[in-house]
């Protein structure tokens, strides 16, 4: 059984936390769209909207794309049809507490239910992603916890698998001081909101899951099996 109505989710965590995993399962748990910055961007880009114009002309210098575009997909993904009717799960977005507002003024009248950070200590989210090797044909993520059958080798497709270059102990540990600069406010905001929830995101996907599972359902929210 699905929710009566739609539900309006935001899932956080550290790089690293298995958010987008949880997305994925989340969506699929709840039969909502799983909208994920990076997807949403590049969703943009390949169908030549206003705002996916303005965010390739970032993009192709190599440039961050500025929260007034990035504002502006999000408003284009969230007026389709199945988010104004399903509701959402966001992936990775709202970063920052300027977006956060922006998303509030996006959605009203309606609002956010509820807002899930995925916690995961750093020692174990250094050890996760200084692992992770990325198949250089078609991007499938693996690592310790999840790795191929034959090492260096993709199980779907055969090609090599390589570490990118942002997952450097160094650059690990200055994205996650990015992190902790603009969540950790961010989150403060939605903890005075009423609207958060820390669900621990150590174990299985599965185990995970049900954490999620069990915080929704306490909120009103069930999902199929």
């Amino acid at each position: 059984m699905t929710a009566a109505h739609p539900l309006r989710l935001v899932l956080v965590g550290r790089q690293g936390a298995g958010k987008g995993t949880q997305c994925v399962r989340v969506s699929h748990r709840y039969a909502i769209p799983h909208i994920s910055t990076g997807d949403m961007l590049r969703a943009a880009v390949a169908a030549g909207s206003p705002f996916g114009q303005l965010a390739k002309s970032f993009m192709d210098r190599g440039e961050l794309v500025p929260d007034s575009v990035i504002n502006g997909v999000i408003a284009e993904r969230l007026e389709q049809p199945d988010a104004r009717l399903r509701g959402f799960v966001l992936d990775g977005f709202p970063r920052t507490k300027d977006q956060a507002e922006a998303l509030n003024e996006l959605l009203s009248p309606a609002s956010l239910h509820i807002v899930i950070n995925l916690e995961v200590p750093v020692d174990l989210v250094l050890r996760r992603l200084s692992s992770r090797r990325v198949c250089s044909v078609c991007g499938s993520i693996y690592s310790d916890e999840l790795p191929p059958k034959t090492a260096g080798i993709c199980d779907n497709c055969g090609g090599e698998l390589i570490q990118r270059e942002d997952d450097t102990e160094a650059a690990i540990l200055r994205r996650l001081e990015i992190y902790e600069e603009t969540t950790t406010p961010l989150l403060g905001l939605y903890a005075d909101l009423g609207l958060l929830e820390t669900v621990d995101g150590i174990g299985t996907p599965d185990e995970v899951l049900g954490r999620i599972s069990d915080v929704l359902a306490r909120h009103g929210f069930s999902g199929g099996g």
